[in-house]
């Protein structure tokens, strides 16, 4: 990756909406070697898709709570079956396999205190190898950036 395709990457970082032609201009390349790098980085796997940024409260899903999962005894086929469920979690937006004395760390957003006890209660805790769960609710968010500082 040179310095071109860091310029291109950022520009799609801001706005992945930008057409060929407005990126070319903002990196000082013409539309088809553009074109070309930009097809390079999504076939690198260096782009991997676009996505839309959307308001979370807007959504209806103003809390965040961070949750620390401990496993009752992490061996390679519980940690896989629990993997599994929380990838069918659509509440989990994020799961992190942590260093520490915690095993993970999940990101969930919820519409209320009341369904993310029902998250807890009928999803969380029913997951292979759920040994503890401790929740810390977000009051507010300092920074929030989805680019990579390129």
């Amino acid at each position: 990756m040179d310095n071109i395709d860091r310029k291109i990457i950022r520009e799609l970082q801001t706005d992945g909406r930008l057409s060929n032609q407005e990126l070319s201009a903002r990196v000082g390349l013409s539309p088809s070697p553009c074109l070309r790098r930009v097809r390079a980085l999504e076939a690198a796997g260096i782009i991997r898709g676009y996505t839309a940024v959307l308001d979370q409260a807007k959504c209806g899903l103003p809390i965040n709570v961070f949750v620390e999962v401990k496993l009752k005894e992490p061996n390679d086929k519980l940690i896989e079956k629990f993997e599994r469920g929380v990838r069918a979690c659509d509440e989990i937006i994020e799961c992190y396999l942590m260093t520490g004395s915690q095993d993970y760390l999940l990101h969930v957003v919820s519409e209320s205190l009341g369904s993310y006890e029902q998250f807890i209660r009928e999803t969380l805790t029913r997951l292979p190898g759920v040994a503890s769960i401790n929740s810390a609710f977000a009051y507010g968010r300092v920074k929030s950036r989805g680019a990579y500082p390129l």
